[in-house]
């Protein structure tokens, strides 16, 4: 395919993997990108496929599902696609300082 094509950030919602590439390979190629906000899996099996995806160096990562937004969820990336959470608890967390209070009786 074109110079890097395997490199750059899709603005749609696949990525291409090459179709020979599996488990470590796969891993590999996909962080081997500057870009790290979402990653999308299609398992063959669900055990292998929770592996690769927490394998994955992405700040969110779909199996099975063409989207992964969810208002219960934390949104953001990592590398070139950001730092930090926005929504669900993590998000709110930033927003946050945490205290402890001590009360002896």
């Amino acid at each position: 395919g074109p110079p890097g094509l395997m490199r750059g950030e899709i603005s749609g919602r696949e990525a291409p993997i090459p179709p020979s590439a599996g488990g470590a390979e796969a891993n590999a190629g996909a962080n081997a990108t500057e870009s790290g906000l979402v990653a999308f899996v299609s398992p063959r099996d669900l055990p292998g496929t929770l592996r690769v995806g927490e394998a994955l160096e992405f700040g969110m990562v779909g199996i099975n599902q063409g989207i992964v937004s969810n208002p219960a969820a934390p949104f953001g990336g990592v590398k070139h696609s950001g730092f930090g959470r926005e929504g669900g608890f993590e998000g709110i967390e930033e927003y946050l300082e945490v205290k402890y209070l001590g009360i002896a009786p």
